[in-house]
């Protein structure tokens, strides 16, 4: 038998019996008696399958015998043998096929459950890792780490056990008839042939960890290049991208080629160590006919053993190294299952119970890392229905404050309260189904227009999905679209504008009907005459609602109950606009840079628009 090599892991040891022990509760799932009565009858049918398939064997050397009787025999004993052997056959057969077919539930439902686990625990996982992984690579290893348990569950339970039964009943049976020498030989053929499997397969097993390494690599970047089409294109560096893939695949043809090396090494010795088994135990049952100890059909029962036994010992060496490359597919996989979500629930964590909407920050401070600090004891409150903004230089901590909100992360020291309760003593799905988010950057699900509203409040209906739509300003533009709300909006929604986008993302978060909403620089994609519409639309959304709002531009929040100013993750200034603009400090300045960047906008827009009527004049007669 020949197998391929494909797949990823990182590097470092690996505990294989605790990859192995991780995959058994597929094999028996809980309160799943169906699943269990499958592998109950497999198993069944296993036992049968060796049974016909050991006894074959037998059959064939009586009717061998049975040929050299007179011929008044003939027509009757060796016909009958011949029958019941093609019988054995036919049923061993069947008997396999039924195994399989019964477990194939079993497989398939491991297979979902397996990648539902994974999938659903890359959710649980806080920000910082998501930040910190390639998503290509990850997807990749969910992917390999996958099929790997398929293989594990199905080769493990009815190729390996199985033949290792079949082989020491052949033993047995050898060792019963022929004395122990052909048992002899045969155990340690067999021990032989294991112990060069195991030594070379683990020898290969760095060639094949630096395949996957590489696959994932060139996986990632190519994943990344695509995703950065536009880039790509602005900077003209398609050669360069491809260079960059080029160097990906050629690490892994080197890696290949060295485990394809290794293959055929470990191919060669095992067919040596078969071959060398056989022919003695051939030279040994010779010898036993010769010397009249042993009959022809005994010559050929252990020829037929032989070959029967061996073969599947041939296949139980694929089998080891196709499992010892599932563990290695696996490694990624249950290295992110074990992965520390971070941010968790509490044990006694409750719903959140809405009853004004009251925000509070109370002496908040947090880091990514400790020699970096982004929050520095932070204190505000917004009132029920009211509303808070946020303005500051560009890494001063604004978004931050919004991610902490969510509980993206859990802050280093002081305390968030909703309505009095601590954000950290209430479960998270409840937390974030009470706060909408519409943020700067917006990333939409490559799938429709009517998807990604819905999105908001998946169980919306179509009439729901249109006044989202209209409260953002965007209705008309979808009707006027050939395909409406079933437009699709490619990849991250690069079909759509940066506005069309934010305004895809304010609907959804209409849609969702929150009671406290943060709006994360929303209208910085948006032209001017579009954001007063927007502006407009936001009002009206936040209305009664608690309403956070992080702003580049000052204009879109002079109307709030309160600017609070940040410089170096510190509350610097705080009050309203007039307020702020007569204490003539950070705010005042950022007012007047702003202002002073508007008017020459402006200046500019209608020197431009006085020529364009000058020419027009001077054109016409």
């Amino acid at each position: 038998m020949r197998s391929r090599d494909h797949g990823t892991a990182p590097e470092g040891p690996r505990d294989d019996l605790k990859s192995i022990r991780a995959i058994l509760p597929y094999i028996w799932p809980k309160d799943a008696w169906s699943l269990r009565a499958r592998v109950l009858l497999a198993l069944v049918l296993l036992v049968l399958a060796k049974v016909a398939n050991v006894a074959v064997p037998m059959f064939y050397k009586h009717a061998v015998d049975a040929l050299n009787e007179p011929k008044a025999e003939l027509l009757a004993v060796p016909i009958a043998l011949l029958v019941a052997y093609g019988v054995l056959r036919v049923l061993s057969d069947a008997f396999g096929e039924l195994r399989d077919a019964v477990f194939t539930r079993v497989a398939q439902r491991a297979i979902r459950l397996a990648g539902l686990k994974t999938f659903r625990h890359l959710h649980a996982l806080s920000l910082r890792f998501h930040l910190d992984r390639k998503t290509g690579g990850v997807a990749r290893a969910v992917e390999r780490g996958t099929k790997g348990i398929e293989f594990l569950l199905r080769f493990m339970l009815f190729n390996i056990l199985p033949t290792l039964i079949e082989i020491l009943m052949v033993c047995g049976i050898l060792w019963q008839l022929y004395g122990w020498r052909f048992a002899a030989v045969t155990l340690l053929t067999l021990a032989a042939y294991i112990g060069w499997t195991t030594l070379i397969t683990e020898w290969r097993t760095r060639f094949r960890r630096a395949m996957n390494d590489t696959d994932s690599e060139a996986n990632t970047k190519a994943i990344d290049s695509l995703l950065n089409f536009e880039t790509v294109k602005y900077f003209g560096n398609e050669d360069h991208e491809v260079r960059r893939f080029d160097t990906a695949l050629q690490r892994y043809e080197d890696a290949a080629v060295k485990s394809g090396g290794s293959l055929a090494l470990l191919n060669i010795g095992q067919g040596a160590i078969i071959a060398t088994g056989v022919t003695i135990s051939m030279i040994m049952a010779g010898h036993g006919v010769v010397d009249g100890t042993m009959t022809m059909g005994d010559f050929v029962l252990v020829n037929a053993y032989l070959l029967q036994m061996f073969m599947p010992l041939n296949f139980l060496g694929f089998v080891y190294r196709e499992i010892k490359r599932s563990l290695t597919d696996m490694e990624t996989m249950f290295q992110i299952l074990a992965e520390n979500a971070e941010v968790e629930d509490s044990p006694n964590a409750k719903e959140l119970n809405m009853y004004e909407g009251h925000v509070v920050f109370d002496g908040v401070t947090f880091n990514y890392d400790q020699r970096r600090p982004i929050l520095k004891d932070v204190s505000f409150s917004i009132s029920p229905g009211g509303t808070v903004a946020i303005v500051g230089a560009s890494g001063s901590g604004k978004s931050t404050i919004s991610r902490l909100l969510f509980r993206f992360y859990d802050i280093t020291s002081g305390m968030i309260t909703i309505d009095g309760q601590d954000i950290r003593d209430v479960t998270q799905e409840s937390l974030r189904r009470a706060i909408g988010m519409v943020p700067q950057d917006t990333v939409l699900f490559n799938d429709t227009i009517y998807y990604n509203i819905a999105y908001g409040r998946p169980e919306a209906s179509p009439a729901e999905v249109e006044d989202a739509a209209r409260l953002a300003h965007i209705h008309d533009f979808i009707m006027d679209l050939p395909d409406g709300y079933q437009s699709t909006v490619g990849e991250r929604g690069l079909k759509l504008s940066g506005g069309e986008r934010q305004r895809v993302a304010i609907a959804r978060t209409v849609l969702k009907n929150p009671q406290i909403l943060i709006f994360d620089e929303a209208t910085s994609a948006l032209d001017s005459r579009t954001e007063q519409g927007i502006l407009t639309a936001f009002r009206d959304v936040s209305e009664n609602r608690t309403t956070l709002t992080i702003a580049h531009r000052l204009s879109t929040i002079i109307e709030s109950d309160e600017i609070l100013v940040l410089s170096g993750g510190a509350i610097v200034e705080r009050g309203r606009h007039l307020d702020l603009l007569t204490a003539d400090g950070v705010y005042a300045d950022m007012w007047a840079r702003q202002q002073a960047v508007a008017e020459a906008e402006r200046t500019l827009w209608a020197t431009e628009s006085m020529d364009g009527v000058n020419v027009t004049a001077r054109a016409d007669p």
